[in-house]
């Protein structure tokens, strides 16, 4: 089966990029060697402000944790999802009732159910990035 999710151009991730302040990262770890950890370290020391969104932690990064997307008071620019692909249609429900437009699954994680859900939402929907990767490619 091919999944068809047609992420934005180079120069549309790029404007995402530098636009965004806010990144609220669904499935962060506290554990440093975890890879949603590692990026979004790598995303705060860029200068983004991070909000941790896991139910098992307290905070991440110096930053409070929120127990899910609907617990956040205040501005977010960008979910960023590290979660398994079964658990996406779950998530892109809670960002459909934030103010937020902009979901980003990482790398590998791919769900075509949840992205025809934002995109009918009038998110856009970038799947299978890596965006400390994208940030270091596209923004200079």
């Amino acid at each position: 089966m091919i999944i068809l999710v047609q992420n934005p151009t180079k120069e549309e991730l790029k404007g995402i990029l530098e636009d965004a302040k806010t990144i609220a990262v669904v499935g962060l770890s506290g554990n440093p060697e975890r890879t949603s950890y590692q990026v979004s370290a790598a995303m705060q020391k860029a200068g983004y402000r991070i909000i941790p969104v896991n139910p098992t932690v307290d905070e991440v990064l110096g930053e409070k944790s929120y127990p899910s997307l609907t617990d956040i008071k205040g501005k977010i620019d960008i979910i960023n999802v590290f979660r398994r692909p079964e658990h996406l249609p779950q998530v892109a429900k809670e960002a459909a009732q934030t103010d937020c437009r902009i979901f980003w699954a990482q790398q590998g994680i791919v769900n075509e159910e949840a992205a025809d859900y934002l995109q009918e939402r009038d998110f856009t929907v970038i799947m299978d990035l890596c965006i400390k990767v994208a940030h270091a490619t596209l923004v200079k």
